[in-house]
């Protein structure tokens, strides 16, 4: 125990956990006795010290801002919370049977937010078999299918993690099976095959998961900087670069230094994180089957490419180069291309040309690393159109109109998506 109070004495540490601890509920630890009081909050870096001197043996913090967390109480409405709320964060909580696997998985959830030209994330070990990964609130865009963002937690949240999840399932499972062998993957975590192995396909997210059920209103996670009881090691904040290496001596209570921020917004990119909330989201609509359905026979790929005289307005106003929302118009674009018969060398000329065309052209290695990404995912239509194509103002973001590319003529008045569009066109005229 004095080793903790020793810890939680240091300048750095309670300057580090009080930051964080701005506007947030705190939960904090004692050891085999339990929590303390909730709800309860920081205000000094003195208090750090002062709570270990009275057992404290971790601190662990709300990924919800509150305006005074301590007005929050047991039973509170979802209005109620709502009213409180300044705002989340969002904490991808990695836990692994074994941290190789938590190693890989958080690799692939930064590459994944790397794909989207995110920067301002954080990375920290949670202490025992994982790591946290955070991302915080202003990267988010203000509003949302016509909803305050500050709104929607956790709804939204699990929304995110969910879908990072399904980007990272195939490159994750490749890995692990290439590491390893079934056998070796058994003996690493002392459990028999039929665990990890359905249908003779392995689930790697039975190796190692994203906790969804986790992110719940007023749910905790451990301060940057606190002790683990079951570990006796401190989750510190590591560098990207450093995951698959990271070795838990840097976490022993001797070795720790204080020279990362989790969750440090001082030079973050507003909302440098819509293109991933909306491409949740929208992932989200196409398998819960909110969207409007497009029948089967529209999902074919036709063996001959459509020709661009067939493509709809709105993709052939993109491809002459665009001011603003490039990145989102590339999605489209990848999309739109694959389900349309083009193979990747095409697909590629036709993208790159179409940079060219921007008034500031997209970074190549950018543009570069979409393509890629893009070969290894399973074909998904690009985003419905809008669902009032006589008054393009009702259809609120939606990526067509936020693009000002949407200017449908008679045929885009029976389609729902311009994959349908393209089709639809290019048969008729053949027929014709």
């Amino acid at each position: 125990m004095g080793g903790l109070v020793e810890h939680y004495s240091r300048k750095d540490i309670q300057r580090a956990i009080v930051n964080i601890a701005k506007n947030r509920e705190v939960a904090v630890k004692f050891g085999d006795k339990g929590f303390g009081k909730r709800p309860d909050i920081l205000q000094f870096d003195n208090d750090v010290e002062e709570l270990a001197k009275q057992g404290a043996t971790s601190f662990n913090i709300s990924e919800e801002h509150w305006q005074d967390p301590l007005i929050l109480k047991p039973g509170m409405t979802k209005k109620q919370l709502d009213e409180l709320r300044l705002g989340w964060d969002l904490i991808i909580d990695i836990d692994g049977l074994n941290l190789d696997y938590s190693k890989l998985a958080a690799h692939f959830i930064i590459e994944a937010l790397k794909f989207y030209d995110i920067s301002n994330y954080s990375i920290k070990f949670s202490g025992n078999r994982g790591f946290h990964i955070g991302i915080p609130f202003q990267a988010f865009p203000s509003n949302i299918n016509n909803q305050e963002t500050k709104l929607l937690f956790p709804d939204a949240a699990r929304i995110i993690a969910s879908y990072l999840k399904e980007m990272i399932k195939e490159p994750l499972t490749n890995k692990i099976l290439e590491k390893e062998t079934i056998k070796e993957i058994s003996n690493k975590i002392n459990k028999d095959k039929s665990y990890f192995i359905k249908d003779n396909i392995l689930n790697a997210f039975k190796l190692v998961d994203i906790d969804n059920v986790a992110i719940s209103s007023r749910h905790m996670f451990r301060s940057p900087y606190s002790y683990h009881e079951i570990s006796g090691l401190i989750s510190v904040p590591i560098k990207d670069n450093e995951i698959l290496n990271f070795d838990k001596e840097k976490a022993k209570i001797e070795n720790v230094k204080v020279n990362i921020k989790f969750l440090d917004t001082s030079e973050i990119a507003k909302e440098e994180a819509s293109q991933l909330m909306t491409q949740a989201f929208y992932w989200y609509s196409k398998n819960k089957k909110e969207e409007i359905k497009i029948e089967k026979k529209d999902f074919i790929v036709p063996s001959n490419a459509v020709k661009p005289q067939y493509f709809p307005p709105c993709i052939s106003r993109g491809l002459l180069g665009l001011e603003d929302g490039k990145k989102r118009f590339l999605f489209i674009l990848l999309n739109f291309l694959k389900n349309t018969g083009y193979n990747e060398n095409e697909i590629e000329k036709i993208v790159l040309d179409w940079n060219k065309k921007n008034k500031e052209p997209l970074r190549e290695n950018y543009i570069r690393s979409q393509l890629t990404w893009s070969k290894k995912q399973r074909l998904i239509l690009p985003q419905n159109c809008p669902k009032d194509k006589i008054n393009l103002s009702n259809n609120f973001n939606n990526y067509y109109t936020d693009l000002h590319i949407c200017s449908p003529d008679n045929l885009c008045m029976m389609i729902k998506n311009p994959v349908q569009y393209a089709i639809k066109k290019s048969k008729a005229y053949k027929n014709k």
